[in-house]
């Protein structure tokens, strides 16, 4: 299913949120709005806050209709956000503004996210994306360490695997592009939001992690 919608309901208390996210999964909301949309919501919790996540923008005002109802037996006080993901922004936005319908201007969304990887990289002191380099042997993978190494760039290697840091996606998919011709026969090679990006991000996931992230 297409989750490119978010309705945020923020409550007062914790204890407002769970209550309200087990009164939606009893009545079955999900399935209601299914039957009426064809697709089903997707209801969660995280602190004070419950989530929906609707397929399209319809489905998500029916769910906050159907929390403004909920809210108003229980005397409750919520506040209602509706999101669109900007896939090329990478980013929940106002869902009024509309999605680049242009090669210019996919390529100036683009141009702003590289900028914001960047800079945030650069607040955070590691790096935004890691290339992972998983070689034949060992050894293999302590010489391409060492040569890269070499070069300046920031590298964690552990037996077979290393990891390289970048400081945005382009730069991660270029680095990683460079790799394949150049990592040992066998190698694979794949870039990707690194780790400790995307615990920063997302403290919830309770994501475990083969690796720490790289320094700048």
């Amino acid at each position: 299913m297409s989750d490119d919608w978010r309705l945020r309901a923020g409550l007062r208390d914790e204890g407002a949120a769970r209550a309200l996210t087990e009164r939606l999964g009893a009545e079955r909301l999900g399935e209601d709005v299914q039957t009426a949309f064809g697709d089903q919501l997707i209801v969660s919790g995280e602190g004070t806050n419950v989530f929906c996540y609707a397929g399209e923008r319809a489905q998500a005002e029916l769910a906050a209709d159907a929390i403004r109802t909920i809210a108003a037996e229980r005397g409750w006080e919520v506040e209602l956000e509706l999101r669109r993901w900007h896939p090329t922004a990478e980013e929940w936005e106002d869902p009024d503004v509309p999605l680049p319908s242009t090669d210019a201007e996919r390529a100036a969304e683009h141009a702003q996210v590289v900028a914001r990887e960047r800079q945030e990289t650069a607040e955070r002191g590691y790096a935004e994306y890691e290339v992972k380099v998983h070689c034949s042997s060992h050894h293999d993978t302590v010489e391409l360490a060492d040569r890269l190494q070499d070069e300046g760039l920031a590298t964690v290697r552990r037996w077979k695997y290393l990891l390289v840091g970048a400081s945005d996606e382009d730069a991660a998919n270029a680095l990683a592009e460079r790799l394949r011709g150049e990592a040992p026969p066998g190698a694979t090679v794949t870039a990707e939001v690194s780790q400790r990006a995307a615990w920063d991000d997302d403290p919830g996931r309770g994501s475990f992690a083969m690796f720490g992230g790289l320094g700048g």
